[in-house]
This record gives C-alpha cells, sequence and structure tokens, in this order.
C-alpha cells in the first residue's frame, strides 16, 4: 500500500470516530478506491496505553467499510473500556493492522509451533471447541515475547488454559498484518 492510501486509512479511522459524536457518517469520497475486502484491525492508544482494539480477522467487507466499522467498535464498543469521549481525541493515537488471510499452521507436534511462528511477523489465531482468540504481530513484539510465552497468552486471551495450544483439538492459524500507525 502506498503513503497516500496509509495516511488516507488514518485519517479516515479518526473520521470515523468523530463523525460518530455527531451521529454523522464518514465521507467515503477519497477512501471508496480501497474496496478490496481485507481483514482489518483498529487498535487505539491513549497517552502510550491501549484504548481500544477491535476487528476483523477475515476478509468479509471492504477495507473502507472495515476501517469505519472498526474504529467506531474500538472507540466505543471495547468491553474491557468505557465508550470514548469527545475530550480523549486529542490524546488518541491510532493504528490500523491490515491481515492476511490466516492459515492454519499443520504440525505433526505442538513443538513443531516454535518452527513455524515468527515473532514480529506472525499474528495469532486459536479456535477450540472451549474459545477462540486472537493477537495482532505487534503484540509479541511489544512485550519482548518468545514464540512460547505467545502462544501462552494466545491462550489467556481466548480464555483458555495456558498449554491449550499443545491441544491437537484446538488449531492455530497465522497471519501477517501491515500496520499502519500515526
Amino acid at each position: 500500500m502506498d503513503e497516500k492510501d496509509k495516511k488516507l486509512i488514518l485519517d479516515f479511522a479518526r473520521e470515523s470516530i468523530k463523525t460518530w459524536f455527531f451521529q454523522d457518517e464518514p465521507n467515503i469520497n477519497e477512501v471508496i478506491h480501497l474496496n478490496e475486502e481485507r481483514g482489518l484491525f483498529v487498535t487505539l492508544h491513549k497517552r502510550g496505553n491501549l484504548r481500544g482494539c477491535i476487528g476483523f480477522p477475515y476478509p468479509i467487507m471492504p477495507l473502507y467499510k472495515a476501517v469505519i466499522e472498526a474504529a467506531r467498535s474500538a472507540a466505543f464498543h471495547d468491553a474491557r473500556f468505557p465508550p470514548l469521549e469527545k475530550s480523549e481525541l486529542r490524546d488518541l493515537k491510532i493504528e490500523v493492522s491490515i491481515l492476511s488471510v490466516p492459515e492454519l499452521i499443520m504440525v505433526n507436534s505442538p513443538k513443531d509451533y516454535f518452527r513455524e511462528i515468527i515473532i514480529g511477523v506472525d499474528g495469532l489465531i486459536i479456535k477450540g471447541l472451549f474459545g477462540s482468540g486472537l493477537l495482532l504481530p505487534q503484540v509479541a513484539t511489544e512485550n519482548n515475547f518468545t514464540v512460547g510465552q505467545f502462544l501462552n497468552c494466545l491462550c489467556q486471551k481466548a480464555g483458555l488454559p495456558f498449554n491449550a495450544w499443545q491441544d491437537s483439538e484446538n488449531k492455530i492459524y497465522k497471519f501477517q498484518a501491515e500496520i499502519i500507525t500515526e
């Protein structure tokens, strides 16, 4: 993605949040060409702290629509935080992660994951009978995780025991992300 489109996406994510306060819709004219279906997450930081993060792991809608939905959801519907207040906008830093399509990691043994997962490149999804969860690639880098720590944290995010990644009934997928940040 070129630099002009990256800036458009960040500006559009911010506009999507701002217009919510006025019960209005953002102007899509400049971003309508960003219509490829892509998975996407919007992460909000306030003064260096997480303030919201929501998105879509799979390509289910055009990119510009995913930006609207994810930005507004991260700002107003992340259950971990109260809805964003208008006064917080000036302290908000927006990060958009555009995802590749998740691929199942095929392993013969759980220790094969250590060979298949690249810290700082791969994000992870775990799907099991008792929960599922996702961690973006930057989570491992920001926390200096090893592959084992990344897998344990992924399980925790899914509400599963730390070692659930070792259970062959639980499936682990990896994806990559193009990260755009203000």
